[in-house]
């Protein structure tokens, strides 16, 4: 497979810029010539191997930010809002999508806002919702949507909370005290944490300074609640910052980010970023193994997996999917290539849905995209007991993998022949956008395709795909 030239403009411009440097100084410093720097801030030429080493020896640059960040995302969630029926026509070529990824993002982000806004208005249409008519009834982002694109476009990884939280563990002993560490952090701001037989996880009375934890809860959750109070509690300072950042369009989109973002600051706080990382790499993330050593569900493992994106210490590029026993997916983030679909469900050949009939056990596969990129994915069931007789459980299935390139430095990888181009499943993203012709679990046709339909013979499916 041929090797995807770097085109890198915007985050060249976005150095320069940051550097208070021209173009002319800039062009000097990577020993390059004015025009040349000039074509490729525009994308008009790749960068070359030695402007890359020239950024990294010159400037310290971490060269793997280059291929990271909206690009990818940005073309994944088009594409995808481009494969709505609204859109009659052809779909644009995907250099023009990449394109205008790359050189204009913030006009893209603004496209898909366009499209999520539509979607809300058409749905309320479809269901007769009372809105209609009333003078609130404007189409705005939704906070959930909102908030979720936030992180996702963050590469979930939020340095300066993260960093806050990796003090506060270190600060206080490693994570074998940390529970100890919260309760007392907690004491020294005035509030008093107790442990009752309570159908709520966690609830905190303000006036009182009374934190309450469910007992039915098990102890890595209780912990991480405990650190989430932490964050509200104690860091409520850099929380609010980093939300006037964000600048959310509603209120509802800011308090549930300000959730969000002491939750990230507890996973940070329960597996602090360098210690978890060096640990991951010396049990070859072996899931229980890390699960053990830190005092944490699999589930909370997985996704700190997903986020180590800090420059100069990345840790492998993991995505990591929950999804329901309906095959929503509740929770989604990708640092690698793959991206998934913003819009219903996963693709059925991923055998993140298999879990569900496999429970307790770990799945593994191989995989390969539409787009000839390989991965391997990692899915098991987890339940969330009530902690009583008759309580509904919770089930969802988590997935997480990475590129096949990483195998080497996954346990799960060992007795798997990632040479064999049979052992690799095909999977999509969305039906919608999938090109491929014979898939015998698609859902609907893809829109990029035109379909023959012949009455006098019968597949799997009840067309072709031209």
């Amino acid at each position: 497979m041929a090797t995807q030239k770097l085109y890198a403009g915007a985050k060249l411009r976005e150095l320069r810029t940051k550097l208070g440097l021209t173009q002319k100084d800039f062009a000097a410093r990577l020993g390059i010539s004015l025009p040349y720097l000039n074509q490729m801030e525009n994308n008009n030429r790749p960068v070359s191997t030695t402007v890359v080493l020239a950024l990294a020896g010159e400037f310290g640059l971490d060269v793997t930010e280059l291929s990271t960040g909206d690009g990818e995302r940005l073309v994944s969630d088009m594409r995808e809002a481009l494969a709505d029926p609204v859109f009659a026509g052809d779909m644009p070529p995907l250099a023009d999508l990449r394109l205008a990824a790359s050189n204009a993002p913030g006009l893209a982000h603004a496209f898909l806002e366009l499209h999520q806004n539509y979607r809300q208005t058409h749905e309320r249409l479809a269901s007769l919702d009372e809105a209609l008519g009333r003078e609130d009834a404007r189409a705005a982002p939704s906070p959930w949507e909102e908030v979720r694109d936030f992180f996702h476009y963050c590469d979930n990884y939020i340095d300066a909370v993260d960093r806050a939280a990796e003090h506060f563990a270190t600060r206080e002993g490693g994570h074998r005290n940390i529970r100890v560490a919260a309760v007392a952090a907690l004491s020294n701001a005035g509030v008093t944490t107790v442990f009752e037989d309570t159908e709520a996880l966690r609830s905190f009375d303000p006036e009182a300074r009374l934190l309450t934890l469910s007992t039915r809860a098990p102890p890595e959750t209780q912990t991480f609640q405990l650190l989430l109070q932490v964050a509200l509690t104690r860091q409520d300072t850099l929380l609010e910052a980093t939300l006037d950042l964000a600048r959310f369009h509603s209120t509802a989109a800011r308090d549930i980010a300000k959730i969000g973002l002491a939750n990230y600051f507890a996973g940070a706080a329960l597996l602090p970023y360098c210690d978890f990382h060096t640990k991951a790499q010396e049990c070859r993330h072996d899931l229980e193994v890390l699960a053990s050593h830190f005092g944490a569900s699999i589930e909370q493992i997985t996704h700190r997996l997903s986020t180590l994106q800090r420059a100069g210490l990345k840790g492998i590029p993991f995505f990591f999917v929950r999804v329901d026993q309906a095959g929503t997916i509740t929770k989604r983030h990708s640092a690698t290539r793959l991206q998934f679909a913003r819009f219903g469900g996963a693709c059925p050949l991923w055998n993140v849905h298999a879990a569900f009939e496999t429970p307790g056990r770990f799945l593994r596969q191989l995989a390969e995209t539409p787009d000839g990129v390989r991965y391997i994915s990692l899915a098991r069931d987890i339940s969330k007991l009530a902690g009583r007789y008759g309580a509904p459980v919770r089930r969802y299935a988590i997935a997480l993998g990475c590129e096949v390139r990483h195998a080497s430095a996954l346990v799960y990888s060992d007795g798997l022949d990632t040479s064999r181009d049979q052992a690799f499943e095909p999977i999509g993203i969305s039906c919608r956008i999938c090109e491929r012709k014979g898939c015998h679990q698609r859902a609907v046709p893809p829109l990029e395709r035109k379909l023959i339909v012949d009455q006098n013979r019968r597949d799997v499916l009840p067309y072709q795909v031209e």
